[in-house]
């Protein structure tokens, strides 16, 4: 019995035992795979898909490979979430980075009146305070803010160049953002006019290096027009604008509609800018041009809100009293409206003049009346002072019994010679004419508005001033393409000789040379490689080396003709690039050549800039960076 009982009793602990050890062990599974299966599912909800996850009662194992040490640590934070980060053991590694591609670098340059500064990611081997101080010498800029980031990868080799080329362009821009990376610099800026644009644009791209594409994106404000300016004339049955000027492009529109209308057939420009007296200026500009159709010519001239309109002298007085009613009653209230019906000049008296003329050379003549000494005495000086004391010749003399303006038209014709490249201003009585040639596209309109403002409404006057590109300082000077065309015009009667086997021009080679390089200095700093080519006779090596000797020559020649060529290089192609058969005598001269070619810059796209780039979350900047690293990758293999 006693062992029976005995027996009994171990029974009973030995099955609690086994079913205590059985609950422990359910129990430490069912919580295993929980962990595991809650820290899997938010580390797939962050993208982290390469980690993996195993569960040893409450410790929880994290293994994988990380792309880097920031997703091992984001792999850590997401197992933090769902359980202990006492219980998260890491076992994880980072890849080695050896093997992961390089950041790309770049810089943004930020230029405003208040500074500039500088945000980017630049290579180790940079020298930021170097690069500070070059900024601040080329800008005169007491501060330049520095936020740049640096890693420790290689410099990629286009580099240097991309930096040096977006730094000197600074002193051109005052107001600009400029995105720089290692093939590419990007643009964006202000100019304080369209001229200045123009000027900008063309100085940018002929300073670009060969292996950096550039990418501009140049504006200019609306200028404000003080006074706001228009000038309609119908001289002959032929209409023109003399000045035009608008505050929107509805507005211009509707003005060049109305000019239309009246017979207008050639192009015309028409100012948008500030300054407007009027919402309604469109409406009365229009109606004015209306009522010049309807007398069939004449002018009409806005300064502001004045309004003067001047009949074609013989125009019906009864013709003109209808016309001119109409559009008093139909102008806004804020414009004043003179008009004019000239009568016809009495012959039997000569009416006195005031005649100033400015040669292409820079020679002022003027002759004429003035109604006092003192008034000949201050046209002397002023003419003196704005041109050259040297330059200028008078034999004005003094009158009586001129009009009380006399002087102040006198003057202000004077003034207007300096709008001129050459050209001649009368002054009389009635009338105040400017006439010549410019180099600005817009002279007539600043002549008009300037006249406009000194003589005021009740005072005529007329502009025959046209316009040549040969005379303007930008538009002259020919583009790159024409140059290059240039040259090979000239050489395509007589080309560029060398003595046999020899880098020495031959003596007919210096007239060409002195040709070319007077074409060059035309063109100013492009940038053109010189292309020396040989034929086929000899060895390759020798051909290569004779060709690069010759086009060396070349470029020696243009240095000795004080040509700018800072901006060329100099290549020998040997007879890898032949234009006729080497099989004949005639092919051969074909194929020893020298060439002028341009080198062009790529054409980019836009691509995001740093700016955008830092404004990702951390992951998408990770992928960002891979994929860019592939396409530049691909990129150059392409």
């Amino acid at each position: 019995m006693r062992l029976s009982s005995l027996f009994s009793i171990v029974a009973v602990f030995f099955v609690a035992a086994v079913l205590s050890l059985l609950a422990a062990r359910f129990a430490v599974t069912a919580i295993e795979d929980g962990s595991r299966t809650a820290v899997l599912e938010e580390l797939d909800r962050e993208s982290l898909t390469w980690a993996e996850v195993d569960a040893n009662g409450l410790q929880v194992f994290l293994a994988g490979t990380a792309p880097n040490e920031a997703m091992r640590f984001k792999a850590l934070t997401a197992a933090g979430k769902i359980v202990d980060a006492a219980r998260v053991i890491d076992q994880m590694l980072v890849e080695d980075s050896s093997k992961i591609a390089p950041p790309r670098f770049s810089i943004e340059i930020l230029r405003n009146d208040s500074g500039i500064s500088l945000i980017g990611l630049v290579p180790a081997s940079t020298d930021r305070g170097d690069l500070v101080d070059e900024i601040a010498e080329q800008t005169d800029e007491d501060e330049v803010i520095d936020l740049l980031e640096l890693a420790d990868y290689p410099q990629p080799d286009t580099w240097q160049d991309a930096v040096d080329y977006a730094v000197g362009s600074l002193s051109q821009l005052p107001r600009a953002k400029i995105s720089v990376d290692a093939e590419r610099v990007m643009i964006t800026a202000m100019a304080d006019s369209e001229k200045d644009k123009r000027r900008i644009e063309t100085d940018l791209a002929r300073q670009v290096p060969d292996d950096v594409r550039l990418a501009l994106d140049i504006s200019s404000p609306r200028p404000v027009i003080t006074p706001f300016t228009l000038r309609f004339l119908i001289e002959g049955g032929t209409p023109r604008f003399d000045a035009c000027s608008a505050d929107t492009e509805e507005a211009r529109d509707r003005i060049l509609r109305a000019a239309s209308e009246v017979g207008l057939t050639d192009k015309a420009a028409c100012t948008i800018g500030l300054g407007v007296p009027s919402p309604k200026w469109a409406w009365a500009v229009e109606q004015s041009i209306a009522a010049l159709g309807k007398l069939g010519g004449g002018s009409v001239t806005f300064s502001d809100a004045d309004i003067s309109l001047v009949a074609a002298e013989g125009t019906p007085q009864a013709a003109f009293d209808d016309v001119v009613g109409q559009l008093e009653t139909s102008l806004p209230e804020v414009f004043a409206l003179h008009a004019v019906l000239p009568q016809p000049e009495d012959d039997s008296q000569v009416a006195p003049e005031f005649v100033a003329t400015l040669s292409p050379e820079g020679l002022v003549q003027i002759r004429g009346r003035v109604d006092s000494d003192v008034t000949r005495e201050t046209v002397n000086s002023f003419a003196k002072a704005r041109f050259a004391s040297d330059a200028v010749h008078s034999t004005a003399r003094v009158a009586e019994d001129l009009p009380k303006d006399w002087s102040l038209r006198v003057l202000t014709g004077l003034e207007t010679l300096s709008y001129l490249s050459n050209g001649a201003v009368i002054v009389k009585p009635e009338e105040l004419s400017v006439s010549g040639q410019t180099g600005q596209e817009d002279a007539s309109a600043m002549i008009s508005g300037f006249l406009s403002d000194k003589l005021g409404e009740r005072n005529q006057f007329s502009i025959d001033v046209t316009y040549k590109e040969e005379l303007d300082p930008v538009a002259s000077i020919p583009t790159p393409d024409e140059c290059e065309a240039r040259i090979a015009e000239v050489q395509a009667d007589n080309k560029i000789n060398f003595e046999p086997g020899s880098a020495n021009i031959d003596p007919n080679g210096a007239a060409i040379m002195d040709e070319i390089a007077e074409i060059l200095k035309e063109c100013g700093e492009i940038r053109m490689e010189i292309q020396g080519h040989t034929d086929s006779q000899g060895r390759e090596v020798m051909n290569q080396q004779l060709s690069q000797s010759r086009a060396r020559a070349v470029l020696n020649e243009l240095r000795l003709r004080r040509v700018l060529t800072s901006s060329f290089t100099a290549k020998g192609y040997g007879e890898s690039d032949p234009i006729a058969d080497n099989g004949t005598e005639e092919g051969r001269e074909a194929n020893r050549r020298i060439e002028f070619k341009l080198i062009r810059p790529e054409p980019i796209e836009p691509q995001e800039t740093t700016l955008e780039s830092l404004e990702k979350p951390i992951e998408n900047i990770d992928e960002a960076g891979a994929d860019g690293d592939q396409e530049g990758t691909e990129d150059e293999q392409n």
